[in-house]
């Protein structure tokens, strides 16, 4: 367990999450002492409690899959002063110290010097280093956008991302190559005068049991799809008209699953979008295809008459009996299949998702499913490390008997979570066969809980053949531009200026049926808002 201690209740999280990448199956709880006391006399509060621990102000964060392994007590005591910090790690008689003069009063400055003390703090105590370094957030390659934005040449990048964050050349390397891929792309398109599209279809032949995205099986929740989409379509009347004086980039229907949808239904949801927004402006129109068992030569001519250039067909894995134990009510021949038909009726442009680490999977079987892959030739792969959120059935019904059975095919910790070295094997396997295979990562992302407790990070990456690239998941990653978005658990982000990049949400309700009977209520947050923030939508 570990107790950390903070002077303010500042940057809890960034502190939470870094000593969580050093310790990530440990539990964490920190408490905030904001007392008026100089730094001496603040650390000898601090002691006191550590004698005569008290929980008030505390708050508890567990390690990712509830397990503890290590049951040693250790205090992190980070004493945030005017103009430096200091940080304090004791382990038993191990004690380790780390102070560093903050560069600056800006907050950005602040956060750096607390993360880079503390990372050296817990590096000396742990013998880690760790790839990404004090960065904990989901894009790093952000930091790397902003440094090619500014002019700063390959080499003086290397140079600054290792000596302000610690980063290994690896990872740079990595977040590089993806940056400047993004930088290129973006270069061809005019983002800052537009704006992108998205659109929430939360429903699913059944919930995959990985799977934390508000979906509603259709067993359950079938007979709202009409009324959905009449609620939907409220809310595109009133988002047709918020970016009057913005270009539309680039439109993505996700979800769910949004192929659920009846042809009739798809065919209307699909003239829904025609009718509202220019989609003669757009560069590119996502649907998501998904769950092969959702797609049929129907919906596949419904999708390219109505002019959508991209599509996903998601298998996750090629192997048999794993889309059996995550729930996945389709087969291996049925993916296939339906790929092909794709190909045959003219789309060009197919994404496949796969995820590293399903439960019962190794190395080998990672392999087996990309030489399959290989044969059908997508022209994106998007490759996706497991991550076990609250939500997601393999966490939420451990106690289902039938559920731990599908994915109890080893160790409690093999399964949770795949072994370091076998994830570590995966990421290699799927980057060599990008590589071999002519694409090129373009995007990536990091979620929490995938560090491994080797001090590995592994991302979630984009990988696409030349000309291939989604502009939308650049857009959204890098926050480029404002993202309308519609429809249940659909979250908006405006961007409110391009120098400071200010970025603020306006969330939809998840739950489909306070979607419907609240529709009113949605469009009325988003039209506060853009009362209150005119300049973002172009008014001029």
């Amino acid at each position: 367990m570990i107790q950390m201690y903070l002077s303010k209740n500042d940057y809890v999280y960034d502190v939470q999450g870094l000593c969580q990448s050093f310790y990530p199956w440990e539990t964490i709880q920190v408490q905030v002492i904001e007392v008026k006391l100089a730094q001496a006399e603040w650390e000898q509060e601090v002691e006191n409690l550590i004698t005569n621990p008290k929980q008030e102000n505390s708050t508890a964060y567990v390690s990712a899959d509830g397990r503890q392994l290590d049951e040693r007590l250790r205090n992190v005591k980070v004493w945030l002063g005017e103009s430096a910090v200091s940080v304090g790690l004791q382990e038993g008689a191990k004690q380790v110290r780390y102070e560093e003069m903050v560069c600056g009063p800006d907050r950005r400055s602040y956060k750096n010097a607390i993360k880079k003390s503390l990372y050296q703090a817990l590096s000396a105590a742990t013998g880690k280093q760790l790839p990404w370094g004090t960065l904990t957030g989901v894009r790093p390659t952000k930091l790397i956008m902003e440094c090619l934005e500014v002019g700063m040449s390959e080499q003086d990048i290397y140079t600054h991302m290792k000596r302000q964050y610690f980063c290994t050349e690896e990872k740079t390397k990595l977040g590089y190559t993806i940056a400047k891929q993004e930088w290129d792309l973006l270069q061809a398109i005019s983002y800052q005068e537009g704006y992108s599209l998205y659109i929430g279809i939360p429903f699913c032949p059944t919930r995959c049991a990985y799977c934390s995205f508000p979906s509603y099986p259709m067993e359950q929740f079938g007979s709202l799809m009409d009324s959905y989409l009449e609620a939907l379509e409220k809310e595109m009347v009133y988002g047709a008209t918020m970016f009057q004086n913005k270009k539309l980039s680039s439109i993505y229907i996700g979800g769910g699953t949004p192929t659920t949808l009846e042809p009739e239904q798809l065919q209307r949801l699909l003239q829904m979008v025609k009718k509202y927004f220019p989609v003669e402006e757009a560069m590119e129109w996502t649907v998501e295809a998904g769950r092969p068992d959702t797609v049929n030569a129907e919906k596949l001519k419904i999708l390219k008459h109505m002019g959508v250039t991209r599509i996903s067909i998601n298998p996750q894995t090629m192997q048999e009996d794993t889309l059996q134990r995550i729930g996945r009510q389709h087969t291996v021949k049925e993916i296939v299949d339906i790929f092909h038909l794709a190909r045959k009726l003219g789309h060009d442009n197919i994404n496949m998702d796969l995820i590293l680490g399903l439960p019962g999977e190794d190395a080998e079987a990672v392999e087996d499913t990309l030489n399959q892959i290989a044969a059908l030739d997508p022209d994106n792969l998007t490759v996706h490390s497991l991550v076990l959120k609250r939500a997601a059935r393999l966490n939420v019904d451990r106690v289902n008997a039938d559920v731990m059975q599908s994915y109890q095919t080893g160790t409690e910790q093999h399964t949770v979570y795949v072994m370091d070295t076998e994830a570590n094997k995966m990421a290699k396997i799927t980057e060599n066969y990008a590589v071999t295979h002519g694409y090129l990562p373009y995007y990536m992302y990091r979620q929490k809980n995938t560090t491994g407790s080797d001090g590995d990070s592994r991302e979630n990456i984009g990988y696409a053949k030349p000309g291939k690239a989604c502009i939308y998941n650049v857009l959204i990653m890098e926050e480029k531009q404002s993202i309308l978005a519609l429809g249940a658990g659909a979250s908006s982000k405006f961007l409110l200026s391009q120098g400071k990049k200010k970025l603020e949400r306006v969330e939809n309700v998840k739950s489909v049926t306070d979607y419907i009977a609240r529709i009113e209520e949605m469009i009325q947050r988003k039209e506060v808002f853009r009362k209150q923030h005119e300049e973002a939508f172009g008014v001029k």
